[in-house]
């Protein structure tokens, strides 16, 4: 994975906050954020919570790393929610939360970034969205501001698509999936 990297010329409200922890280049920055914690931050609209808690979500991580670029000017950078098939082949920690409920996978929706053509992810190191691009169902280009309920909302319409259009899911409701959903990002955590 080859990270893009420029140094931090331009002020910006979170290009300022790092370079007050000495970090001045978005290459530094994206490995940093990969190490912090996988943990939601207490306000998701509030991206200087991942540099004050030291914690961050694909979702929030991701959006701070593209509104720092933003703020960089710095517009080839593109921030993407994924929604894929997370099964026990891509994510295996989560095997016996499906199998209990008999599902093959659940729609999860995943944010990570794209830089000519190729995806970048800095969830947590272990975590590597080309290991999963086959189980991808969907892609969207989506700006920082919508990473919170907005994602939220189209995770879980395209969640009620697929109670919709699959059989086997019908004696599930929706807030049901969401709840064995809720589980697997536990697990992740």
């Amino acid at each position: 994975m080859e990270i893009p990297n420029f140094k931090f010329n331009k002020k910006g409200e979170l290009s300022s906050l790092v370079q007050g922890t000495n970090i001045f280049e978005f290459r530094e920055l994206c490995l940093f954020l990969e190490q912090l914690n996988y943990a939601r931050i207490s306000d998701p609209s509030d991206l200087s919570l991942i540099i004050k808690e030291q914690k961050g979500t694909c979702s929030t991580k991701h959006a701070f790393l593209k509104q720092v670029a933003s703020e960089q000017k710095k517009d080839k950078i593109k921030l993407i929610v994924g929604i894929f098939k997370m099964n026990a082949k891509n994510t295996p920690i989560i095997s016996d939360i499906l199998s209990k409920n008999n599902l093959e996978y659940i729609p999860e929706a995943h944010c990570y970034l794209i830089h000519d053509s190729q995806r970048l992810d800095f969830t947590k190191p272990d975590v590597d969205v080309n290991s999963f691009l086959d189980d991808v169902i969907v892609e969207k280009e989506i700006s920082p501001h919508q990473v919170g309920q907005w994602k939220k909302d189209f995770h879980k319409k395209f969640m009620e698509e697929e109670l919709k259009n699959k059989k086997e899911w019908n004696h599930f409701s929706l807030d049901e999936l969401w709840n064995i959903r809720e589980e697997c990002i536990e697990a992740l955590s």
